[in-house]
């Protein structure tokens, strides 16, 4: 029931905002002088402003009253007048409606003191501007501003919702004046209505593409790139609803602005057949603005697309240019079908021009649209299955990743070989040998969910079994952790001791440790404050190289850099106690066997690929990890000589960090 009061007033609200503001900038446009006031359509309208202003008042009560009770978990704090104010005085939702309620007062109060004073265009102008301050306010509660409070990410909404308020907030005028002319069919009558409706119509079509492009902008954000979502989630379903609302909107004002409209000035037959037209359709438009307004407020409170959860995707294929742009007469197919779908947008401007039927305005255009898509999506779309979407439940860190090494060398290891080369060809030729898991690109063709599938399920054609019933959901999902871990350490190989500016692209695998000075934390608690240089070492070899880094601690610390070092051995209290004697940098004490698990998979450089057997762990590596998590430079001692025993090497790569900023947002913390 809450939820039910909830919608209505936020859609009563909104609709009345809307329909206050856009009649006054509808208003403002057409005024010419002091007689339009006079008029009854114009008398009829302001009628309703004061019911309207009231209405957007009511309707943020109501709005405060629903949000109180979700805010808190008690339905009957739905009722309660002091939780409101509890809420609206310590709670930012509460700051921002007690704005919203102070503007709609405000412009309540302009509506009722000026309707009987003597009214210019300013007071319509005075009257929008009023209006349109509880709608721009109402932006700071939507879903664009709840990931960002930037002017960039507020700013497309705030636009897209004045511009709806331009278009739908003046039907209500428009249809007035429809009305009246029907009763009112004098000359002058005609030819006042008609440059009213003209000078509407010359608006409507920009603010029409404004709103369009606006609203592309606001989706785009909401999306974020996770458009599969647009057919696979409740926030997808009701856009698409929308958009189609809109569509039949475009067609009705389209109709209405290049046959109807123009017929009006043309003979007295023709005039009535089309104001009667006029008027039928801008009823059913101003009826399904209504509907496109509900959708929009519904869309308003829905998951965005980018945080929705697809666990079932239903559909058995998924369209991918990654993973199909370079197969056979790919390329050829799409453009082929681009180009026939531009023609068959050219059929629709030809069968205006040349009065086709609209049979034939239909049927062409629609036959060679469909045919450009039967054309170009098919070579696009790959394989896919219902756990295709589905998200990772287990962080992608260091003790995930630890745990599934150990399930891979219980499980997979005879298959695919202790480093994922796939080192046992199946002696059936009709079976496929394994996958290379390591060196083998995946991820365009494979999502995470596939991978998770066929981890549970199995792969036909292949000796690879399902382990739904052997491995839980967790222990599959450690697995792939691992998988990614490993193909990204494969990657790694083309670091080195010289970072590559500006190229942030392997995530570094966050870790928990616990330091002999005890110091404790997480690799994520840099992010956004200091570079980190680890030091995987060997004890006592690596004994010259700790007393080099404690001379060049301070200079390195100027650098905005800590220096973690992980032991890759275990430590004795005497081996522990003369290395903190030299090293005034923490040392990790707990967590070190995950961090040397983890980060050995990273060990490979070019000269060196280690793909073999069960490869080699080098006695000593060092790797810096940019303020944003990204991997971004490796010395490997043992296969790369001198390198960073230069500390002016070193600290030349950490200067070079610093004057970077943030060129691609910190890593997120499952496999993808």
């Amino acid at each position: 029931m809450i939820e039910i009061i909830a919608a209505f007033a936020r859609w009563s609200q909104l609709t009345a905002n809307l329909i206050l503001f856009g009649s006054c900038v509808f208003l403002a446009i057409i005024w010419q002088q002091r007689s339009i006031l006079e008029t009854p359509w114009m008398m009829r309208l302001e009628k309703i402003f004061p019911w309207l202003a009231g209405t957007i008042v009511a309707g943020l009560i109501g709005i405060l009253a629903t949000t109180t009770s979700d805010a808190t978990g008690d339905v009957t704090n739905a009722w309660n007048p002091v939780v409101w104010m509890e809420v609206v005085q310590q709670t930012q939702i509460g700051h921002i409606w007690a704005a919203r309620m102070l503007f709609a007062v405000l412009m309540f109060y302009a509506v009722v003191k000026l309707q009987s004073s003597s009214r210019t265009r300013g007071h319509y102008v005075l009257w929008a501007v009023l209006a349109a301050l509880p709608l721009i306010a109402g932006t700071l509660m939507s879903h664009s501003s709840a990931d960002e409070m930037s002017f960039t990410a507020i700013a497309p909404y705030a636009i897209h919702i004045l511009l709806a308020g331009i278009w739908f907030g003046a039907l209500p005028a428009f249809l007035l004046i429809l009305l009246n002319l029907r009763k009112e069919m004098g000359f002058t009558a005609l030819q006042t209505a008609v440059g009213y409706l003209k000078k509407f119509s010359a608006i409507a079509l920009p603010v029409m593409l404004l709103l369009m492009i606006t609203g592309v902008i606001v989706t785009d954000r909401l999306v974020d790139e996770k458009y599969y979502a647009l057919v696979a989630s409740a926030y997808g379903w009701l856009l698409n609803f929308k958009l189609t609302i809109l569509a039949i909107i475009l067609v009705i004002a389209y109709q209405a602005r290049n046959r109807w409209l123009p017929l009006l000035e043309r003979s007295e037959n023709e005039q009535s057949d089309s104001t009667a037209h006029l008027t039928q359709w801008v009823r059913i438009e101003f009826v399904l603005a209504l509907l496109l307004v509900l959708f929009a407020t519904v869309l308003a409170n829905t998951l965005p697309a980018k945080h929705a959860m697809v666990e079932n995707w239903p559909y058995p294929f998924r369209f991918s240019i990654d993973a199909t742009w370079d197969q056979p007469d790919v390329q050829d197919k799409v453009w082929s079908g681009i180009v026939l779908f531009v023609i068959a947008l050219g059929t629709i401007w030809l069968g205006i021009r040349l009065h086709w039927s609209r049979v034939v305005k239909i049927l062409v255009p629609g036959v060679l649209g469909i045919s450009s898509m039967a054309l170009a999506l098919p070579p696009l779309a790959v394989e896919a299955f219902p756990e295709t979407y589905k998200k990772p439940t287990v962080p992608i860190d260091a003790i995930s990743i630890v745990a599934g090494a150990h399930l891979y060398a219980e499980n997979c290891v005879n298959c695919h070989g202790p480093q994922g080369k796939g080192t046992k060809p199946s002696p059936d030729p009709d079976v496929r040998d394994p996958t290379d898991l390591l060196t083998q690109e995946h991820t365009a063709k494979y999502t995470v969910g596939n991978v998770f599938h066929q981890l549970s399920s199995g792969i036909p054609g292949t000796e690879m079994p399902g382990y739904a019933n052997k491995l839980s959901e967790e222990e599959r999902w450690d697995l792939i952790n691992f998988l990614h871990a490993m193909s990204r350490g494969f990657d790694a190989r083309l670091l080195g001791s010289m970072i590559v500016p500006e190229t942030p692209a392997i995530a570094s695998p966050v870790f928990n440790y616990t330091a002999s000075d005890g110091s404790s934390g997480n690799l994520k608690d840099f992010r956004l404050q200091k570079n980190v240089l680890m030091v995987l070492f060997a004890w006592p070899q690596a004994k010259d190289r700790f007393f080099q880094l404690a001379a060049s601690y301070d200079r390195i610390r100027d650098l905005n850099t800590e220096i973690l070092a992980v032991p890759i051995h275990p430590l004795t209290d005497a081996q522990l106690q003369q290395i903190t004697e030299i090293a005034p940098f923490p040392i990790v004490t707990e967590g070190w066997e995950e961090i040397k698990d983890t980060y050995w998979w990273y060990r490979r450089v070019r000269v060196v690929p280690d793909l073999s057997s069960k490869g080699m762990f080098p006695q000593h590596m060092e790797f810096v990890t940019d303020r944003f998590g990204y991997l971004r430079a490796r010395w490997v001692a043992q296969f790369e000589g001198f390198g960073w025993q230069n500390v002016g090497a070193l600290t030349l790569q950490l200067t070079q960090l610093n004057q970077e900023g943030e060129i691609m947002p910190p890593p997120g913390e499952h496999a993808h």
